[in-house]
């Protein structure tokens, strides 16, 4: 007996079947599968904007495949809105918000499965939280990305154009009314950032999960296609009701393991990490077990795919050079290919019935010529960060790949942006930004603006940011991020000084604190644990329960 049926079962249940038919639903409706369409579409939004349209489709194709579609909302907030604002500090822990949502809805009206309807960077690993923790039918649909704009700097302009042209206004390389033209040209519609942040890849790596339909994560948002796929993807959710295959026999070690792998070929966002660590405890793996995957699978995976900002291309020209699907093509003989997916298939069968356009190798290669021997994401550890941090070496030049520099120490993001746009940073600095970790933000706000900043002021291969903070996917320079344990929680990074020299080494996975050990613990025994920054509202609530970075900054309930 399906869920839907236990509650809806005359006469006992004729109450439930009552606030139905007050809303126009139907004996006929009411004896199929009740499935849920989660729906993060919002006026605040760009990659959620078109989601209006794309449910309609997705409803259509539930009723086509005999099902019956119950629409309901979710918050998704705007990343691109909230940067370097007190509003990031909501922005990661609005994910958790985005999963409980999800299975409220799902859990107190007895669903039998539920379509994901989300593009941007936490809203789409809040809804696989959601999937795996509800262990029932459910499918993702990305909204898709936006097309480029304007060209601007060599490339196609984005909205990290604007950030990169602040930089570039204050350095005086271009006038005030380049940068106004630029703020009309560059998001020429709507859809997730045009870029390879953290908004595609998160859709990517649903994709590779197989919790999308193949192909599915890159459709641009204003294609026909992407229509079309709206349309299969609902049909799809009525038969993963009908055979049970629900998002426990997707989601596990196997499928995290692909999208590990897709992650580190295509040089996804260093947020991939935290996020796919999410994903996979809430499917019964442990925060160990993740991050060992990364460092082994990192090793051994080459990097495939450049995408901006690691090259010109936007996300439009990697959906035309065949996307996801070509890249699991290429990768096939490394990707645990018996893993089930939403198509009822496996992975390796996926990849055998997929039907290719010829790729562009400028922008996809192949495992024998790849862009690089090593993946795009890379886990350091060492006496400044015990339990790992993470850094992207595809967005970083080879000649940064080892980098030694000068301390200079903020405690918040706002403190590091004044300095670099007031000309206080000197080539050879390691900014260290602390304080900015799950629970010091608390939120774990992005050091966006700091690194496009100093990209925009010439910095960008003479510099480093280190922080218990995150980065965008779109950062590019010498960054590493997710410092575990964080300032606030007495890590190591509490302990810098303006003046120490700090080693980061990408090809020895190392990141080093050029001072004693018997030094830095007599600096940690003077340390003194912040304030609660919040005393009331949901920040308050995650700034207590949020777990470190290295455990994916989700909320500790054991306690």
């Amino acid at each position: 007996m399906r869920r839907s049926e236990e509650i809806l079962r005359r006469p006992d249940y004729s109450f439930n079947r009552g606030v139905y038919k007050s809303m126009g639903f139907s004996d006929e409706d009411l004896r199929k599968p009740i499935i849920g369409v989660a729906n993060t579409w919002s006026e605040v939004c760009p990659g959620s904007y078109n989601l209006r349209a794309l449910a309609q489709s997705v409803k259509n194709g539930i009723y086509a495949a005999g099902g019956t579609p119950v629409e309901f909302g979710v918050i998704g907030a705007c990343d691109g809105t909230a940067q370097g604002s007190e509003g990031m500090k909501y922005i990661l822990p609005s994910r958790e918000l985005i999963a409980n949502d999800v299975e409220v809805m799902v859990q107190a009206h007895r669903l039998d499965g539920v379509v994901l309807l989300g593009s941007c960077d936490k809203i789409v690993p809040g809804l696989l939280m959601a999937a795996a923790r509800l262990r029932l039918p459910a499918i993702l649909l990305p909204g898709g990305p936006m097309q480029g704009g304007a060209p601007f700097d060599g490339r196609a302009s984005d909205l990290t154009s604007l950030s990169e042209g602040c930089g570039m206004l204050k350095a005086g390389k271009i006038a005030p009314d380049e940068l106004d033209s630029l703020e009309e040209s560059c998001c020429p519609g709507c859809g997730s950032c045009s870029f390879y942040g953290t908004a595609n890849t998160m859709c990517c790596l649903g994709e590779a999960l197989g919790m999308t339909l193949p192909g599915g994560a890159l459709i641009p948002a204003v294609y026909a296609e992407r229509t079309r796929m709206a349309h299969r993807t609902g049909e799809a959710a009525v038969r993963l009701v009908k055979e049970n295959l629900t998002a426990d026999k997707i989601i596990n070690r196997e499928s995290i393991s692909n999208a590990i792998r897709v992650l580190n070929a295509t040089g996804g966002s260093t947020n991939g990490v935290l996020h796919l660590t999410a994903v996979a405890l809430e499917a019964g793996l442990s925060a160990d077990e993740v991050t060992g995957l990364f460092e082994a699978l990192g090793d051994t995976t080459p990097l495939i795919a450049k995408v901006n900002p690691a090259s010109k291309y936007n996300m439009e020209d990697f959906y035309l050079a065949g996307g996801i699907p070509q890249v699991l093509r290429e990768l096939s003989p490394l990707l645990e290919r018996g893993a089930l997916t939403v198509t009822g298939k496996t992975v390796g069968e996926n990849i055998e019935n997929y039907h290719y356009r010829a790729p562009n190798r400028e922008v996809i290669k192949t495992l024998e010529e790849p862009f690089s021997r090593s993946g795009g994401v890379a886990i350091l550890r060492g006496n400044l960060a015990p339990e790992g941090c993470v850094t992207k070496p595809s967005a970083i030049v080879p000649e940064m790949h080892v980098f030694h520099g000068t301390a200079r120490v903020f405690d918040c993001e706002e403190a590091a942006e004044t300095a670099i746009l007031g000309g206080e940073i000197a080539p050879g600095t390691v900014l260290v930004i602390r304080y900015e970790g799950p629970k010091g933000g608390p939120g774990m706000r992005e050091m966006y603006k700091a690194m496009k900043y100093l990209y925009g002021m010439g910095l960008a291969t003479s510099t480093a940011i280190v922080t218990d903070g995150r980065f965008s996917g779109t950062n590019n320079g010498c960054f590493c991020g997710h410092v575990s344990p964080e300032a606030a929680a007495g890590g190591p990074i509490a302990a810098v000084r303006d003046g120490d020299r700090i080693t980061i080494d990408i090809p020895a996975k190392t990141i080093t604190l050029e001072v004693g050990e018997e030094e830095i613990a007599r600096r940690l025994a003077l340390w003194q644990p912040p304030k609660q920054k919040y005393k009331t509202g949901y920040l308050a609530i995650y700034e207590k329960l949020a777990t470190s970075a290295s455990r994916g900054a989700v909320l500790n309930v054991e306690n």
